[in-house]
């Protein structure tokens, strides 16, 4: 990695007209990890992951949690760890994010979502 962090922090990469299936964005998601792997930059950089229909493992597939990953088109946020690691020391318990994302998703209900980010009723029942 050549490109100083001040210059470039994060990147997305957002596919608006391929990987609409679930699955078949979770195989490039795959691919990506791999690619990572083998220009060693395992403990870099590392992936964030957002689809549209994105689904947790184990959870019923109405469940308000998978809001927490999903976004308008499939998308890929390539981060640098170690500032990562630096924006996190400023969070007590930074480990719990995930699930303080989730309560609060309980908490403001699909309605209370949609409210707030009408768009999201277009594709809030997939």
């Amino acid at each position: 990695m050549q490109a100083d962090e001040k210059d470039i922090s994060t990147t997305l990469l957002i596919a608006p007209y391929m990987l609409a299936d679930f699955y078949d964005y979770l195989d490039m998601l795959t691919e990506f990890e791999i690619l990572l792997e083998r220009a060693e930059l395992e403990g870099v950089l590392q992936l964030a992951s957002f689809h549209p229909g994105y689904l947790f493992g184990g959870v019923p597939a109405d469940d308000i949690s998978h809001w927490t990953n999903r976004a308008p088109y499939p998308t890929f946020h390539i981060i640098r760890e170690a500032q990562m690691s630096r924006a996190l020391a400023h969070f007590k318990n930074p480990e719990e994010i995930p699930e303080r994302n989730i309560q609060r998703l309980e908490k403001l209900g699909r309605e209370g979502l949609i409210k707030r980010f009408p768009p999201f009723a277009d594709y809030a029942d997939n």
